[in-house]
């Protein structure tokens, strides 16, 4: 049990990073204003929430990756996390 514990965790974790790196490739390439005025520009606009689902598309790549590689566990893990970044979308969008 331990070790599909791990596997589930490994897929959340590679899932964030992989969200995260999406939110930097959207500050720093997408905007074409500094990263520190794209962040203040999205606050004011209320717009992270929009901003975080787009940053989770990679989650998409990840997924389909572990699922070619039979890594069901991980897979798992990061629709786990893709649900709980929609989730705090919908939190940020609507609340």
């Amino acid at each position: 049990m331990g070790h599909i514990k791990k596997e589930i965790a490994i897929g959340i974790l590679v899932s964030l990073f992989a969200t995260a790196c999406g939110f930097f490739v959207y500050l720093q390439y997408i905007s074409q204003s500094s990263m520190s005025e794209t962040l203040e520009r999205i606050r004011e606009g209320g717009m992270l929430g929009s901003v975080i689902a787009l940053a989770a598309i990679p989650n998409l790549f990840v997924f389909w990756v572990f699922l070619k590689k039979k890594q069901d566990y991980r897979a798992r893990g990061v629709l786990i996390a893709t649900i709980a970044i929609a989730l705090l979308t919908f939190v940020l969008k609507f609340f």
